[in-house]
């Protein structure tokens, strides 16, 4: 019987502010976003509240009856577990913004802003209400969630592409654990680390005395699915004498250990996965049609991860939990400049990559914040052009592009302050930062 989807959480956001015109539109607002929203006019029910059931974000203004913002943060930081908070400040406060900024709260809006801001920088940090599928936020990752979920309990060959360290082994085991195999074993294969020469033995098993060496019988992958998954990674780089006895696997659901006689019953599903064009592969003669035909009967995507963004931030606030517990480390979050580095990055090596970016900065964390340097390092390595021969328009152009990155980090990535404290327009902003990112 095939696993309904969980009942999807909304997020909880707790409004603290004591003007009862603000506070009251910012409630109505986020509950027609379908937040979870609890607001409160003063810092004490705010931290009782905040103490007893959490919350998934925080938006507080900056000045209220009976806290300042600097010890109202303070005061709740170690209750959030890297929840955002986002605080509401006058013009007369935006120094004490940017020194909450500094020390690790996600943004400030300065009054009067457009609500549609908020909700915007909210979505970035916690995600959509309606999202929050099992594989991801994105909608390519909820899309692929609700195939594999109908497809669980098919016999038929899931064939699942994707670039290297999309994810594709997590969506096979994900197709699995909702299946009603979960129970039974998931027998994990990469085609591509075993040599040629071991294959087939190590895929259908072997006799005693089937070669030299063979002084014992062996159990296969084939063999060992016993009712599970048994789940092919790279089927590309098979060799073609192993893709026609696979083939003839998957049409007779049988098999024979090598140097045996005696069929076995293939009990279990075939998933398969490359990062290989298997179609092209077929055109150029390295990859049988028929077998491409029989393995691709069910096939999905995985997308890659700079066409997901909406899963950057959740993975990375994930990984760092994980690391985090694992290293007796107290890391609580990212910075804004590390959260927008990571929106700007491009992740050639997918969730693999960031998943091994957030452990070395976990490792070598020297504080509760984790900031772009911790997760880009060669950035802040990267040697400065040489001066010499250089024109003074070129230092000159340096040293501003310099001095707005600065701004930026200062303002948490708001393009319309830093745009206000350099002095030029947004339109002016933005074309620049376009130039220094190419």
């Amino acid at each position: 019987m095939q696993t309904s989807p969980p009942e999807r959480r909304r997020p909880r956001v707790t409004v603290i502010e004591d003007d009862p015109v603000m506070g009251g539109s910012l409630e109505q607002r986020l509950s027609l976003e379908q937040y979870d929203v609890d607001w409160y006019c003063t810092a004490a029910a705010a931290v009782a509240a905040v103490r007893a059931r959490g919350a998934d974000a925080v938006v507080c203004d900056i000045r209220l009856p009976d806290r300042g913002g600097e010890e109202l943060y303070e005061e709740l930081r170690p209750m959030l577990s890297g929840a955002p908070v986002i605080f509401i400040t006058g013009y007369g406060q935006i120094d004490q913004a940017v020194r909450l900024v500094k020390a690790g709260a996600a943004d400030y809006l300065t009054k009067p802003f457009e609500i549609r801001a908020l909700l915007d920088r909210l979505g970035e940090l916690v995600g959509e209400p309606e999202a929050g599928g099992e594989l991801g936020r994105s909608e390519a990752m909820r899309s692929l969630e609700a195939t594999l979920r109908r497809v669980a309990d098919l016999d038929s060959t899931l064939l699942i592409t994707g670039e290297t360290g999309a994810g594709k082994e997590v969506a096979a085991r994900f197709a699995h654990s909702v299946s009603s195999r979960a129970a039974k074993p998931f027998v994990a294969v990469n085609c591509a680390a075993i040599p040629d020469s071991l294959i087939e033995s190590e895929l259908f098993g072997h006799e005693r005395g089937a070669f030299t060496g063979a002084d014992r019988p062996h159990e296969g992958y084939l063999e060992r699915v016993r009712g599970g998954t048994l789940f092919l990674d790279e089927i590309g780089d098979l060799p073609q004498g192993t893709q026609t006895k696979l083939l003839r696997v998957l049409q007779e659901r049988a098999f024979t250990r090598l140097g045996g006689t005696r069929l076995i019953k293939l009990d279990g599903r075939v998933a398969c996965a490359t990062h290989r064009d298997l179609a092209q592969m077929v055109a150029e003669g390295r990859f049988r049609q028929d077998l491409y035909y029989r393995v691709s009967v069910i096939p999905v995507a995985v997308a890659p991860l700079r066409d997901r963004k909406a899963d950057i931030l959740p993975l990375m606030e994930a990984m760092a939990a994980e690391f985090s517990s694992q290293f007796g480390r107290d890391v609580r979050g990212f910075s804004p400049e590390a959260r927008r580095r990571a929106m700007d990055h491009l992740w050639p090596g997918n969730v693999r990559e960031l998943r091994n970016r957030v452990e070395r900065a976990v490792a070598l964390a020297q504080g509760p914040m984790l900031g772009a340097g911790d997760l880009f390092p060669e950035r802040d390595a990267e040697p400065r052009p040489e001066r010499a021969g250089r024109s003074l328009a070129d230092v000159r152009l340096d040293a501003e592009n310099r001095h707005i990155q600065d701004i930026l980090e200062e303002t948490g990535g708001q393009v319309e302050e830093a745009a206000r404290r350099l002095g030029v327009s947004r339109s002016s902003l933005f074309e620049r930062l376009r130039r220094i990112r190419k």
